[in-house]
């Protein structure tokens, strides 16, 4: 048996290393494809792009290594009851479940590794990953000013803009001719500077750009009030505008969203969460039962009677002076309540954030489990089917599993479902699936007969039949008609 068990684990392996070498190719080009509107015209050196996509690809790894496991099984199972061999080891008393002992072992140990590496080197590489995006965001392009063209000068911190505009930029010497700059940083005030020449050039660091403007005026007003409008003649004029130098600073940030914790921050995390939420509750009971106490123990309340009404009743008592005073605690223990409602609203929604984040790491790696126990009585059913089922069964069940697990994570962070159910429910349908495919593999005998896309149609229109028939059979007799 232990022949039989390094066999199946051999035959394995090539068609896995395929499959993943495929699927991880396909969906870090898709990746490289996205991020090259992040890193185009930044002038960025080799390293940092290098850097980018190494970061980008564990992500990549994290989504095919369950996918790479589902279709080695499936095509393994498939060539070897094509070729036979599944029907001699069972003519030689080798149980079909048995075949399946050392897979699920080896899928085990997969799964294993794949939860060491969500929950230690995917979160560290996501938060390299981000801390370095939003450096390149921050990033201004290459700085280079063209003749005739209205250029935008972007700065560092975003909130400074200039618009420049000159007849003459001569790129060797950095000189400027009928340079026009407008000022938009001040939404409030408009400025706008005219020279007839001028100069640029980069501090030491290459970070702040100076302009030198000569023989020029500068016009500056307010635009709500027209009045307000000054006008200053200069011969000589430096502008410094900070932060347009092409030079990439690296910053790291400590905050830390829930796809770059690891299983112990998500927890501690969310246990916070649920702490501060039991203190909004406290403090809101607090607060309303204060709010009751004064509204029940005022005094120097006089009870008057309203003017009737239109029908010539009474109106409902009104309290001369404490009314309003009355109105002021409800309207402000209103105000509170709804402001604590909504703060425990938010805690709420991060704590199943956080507990959907840490099941989901759990579920992504037990599913290498699942699609082995899966995989395997598909192929068997369907041994003619070849490469053409591989595909199809595959793109089912990843079409399947994922959209159930970003429709859960949509509906756990919206409470409508718990954080476990929400990232195991997947699970558990393809594992209800896969524990009755085998119940059938086990009694029945494995043939290399049929087992086509034929059968198939044919197993899937029965199945559709009978469903059709059952439910005419339960449904309820229509009115009799008389004559």
């Amino acid at each position: 048996m232990a022949i039989l068990t390094r066999y199946l684990i051999r035959a394995h392996i090539g068609p896995f290393l395929f499959a993943f070498t495929v699927l991880t190719s396909l969906l870090f080009l898709n990746t490289v494809a996205r991020r090259l509107q992040d890193l185009a015209g930044k002038g960025l050196p080799w390293s940092i792009i290098g850097e980018v996509l190494v970061l980008s690809l564990p992500h990549v790894v994290a989504l095919t290594l369950p996918m790479s496991v589902l279709v080695a099984v499936l095509y393994t199972y498939n060539e070897l009851t094509a070729a036979n061999e599944a029907t001699a080891m069972a003519a030689n008393g080798v149980n079909p479940l048995r075949l399946l002992v050392p897979l699920v072992g080896v899928g085990t140990i997969v799964a294993a590794g794949m939860l060491y590496f969500n929950d230690r080197m995917l979160p560290e590489t996501n938060h390299r990953l981000k801390n370095l995006l939003v450096d390149i965001a921050r990033k201004s392009p290459t700085f280079e000013l063209r003749e005739q063209v209205m250029n935008e000068i972007r700065t560092g911190d975003f909130r400074t803009k200039y618009f420049l505009q000159a007849r003459g930029v001569d790129q060797a010497t950095n000189n400027l001719t009928d340079v026009a700059i407008y000022d938009v940083s001040n939404p409030d005030r408009a400025r706008t500077i005219y020279a007839d020449h001028g100069t640029m050039a980069f501090n030491q660091e290459g970070t702040d750009l100076f302009l030198t403007l000569f023989d020029g005026v500068m016009q500056e007003g307010d635009l709500a009030d027209p009045r307000d409008f000054q006008r200053l003649y200069f011969g000589e004029q430096v502008i410094r505008v900070r932060g347009v130098g092409d030079i990439l600073e690296r910053q790291s940030s400590g905050f830390r969203s829930d796809r770059e914790m690891s299983i112990a921050m998500l927890d501690s995390a969310a246990l916070e969460n649920d702490r501060q939420l039991r203190d909004v509750q406290q403090e809101s009971l607090l607060r309303a039962k204060e709010a009751v106490q004064i509204a029940l123990n005022v005094e120097g309340f006089e009870p008057e009677v309203s003017a009737p009404s239109a029908g010539g009743y009474g109106g409902s008592p009104v309290w001369r002076e404490g009314g309003r005073a009355q109105d002021r605690l409800t309207e402000s223990t209103a105000l509170q309540s709804r402001a604590h409602s909504a703060q425990a609203q938010s805690l709420r929604r991060q704590a199943n954030m956080y507990r959907v984040e840490i099941h989901k790491k759990y579920a992504i790696s037990f599913a290498c489990i699942v699609f082995v126990l899966l995989g395997a009585p598909v192929a068997v059913r369907f041994p003619s089917g070849g490469v053409g089922m591989v595909i199809a069964v595959s793109l089912v069940v990843f079409s399947i599993y994922w959209v159930g697990l970003i429709g859960g994570e949509k509906l756990a962070d919206t409470g409508a479902v718990t954080p476990f159910w929400s990232m195991w429910a997947a699970n558990a349908v393809f594992l209800v699936a896969a524990v009755w495919a085998l119940a059938k593999m086990g009694r029945e005998g494995i043939t290399p007969r049929g087992g086509g896309w034929g059968d198939l149609r044919y197993a899937l229109d029965r199945r559709l039949r009978s469903a059709v028939a059952l439910f005419a059979r339960r449904a309820p007799p229509g009115p009799r008609t008389t004559s």
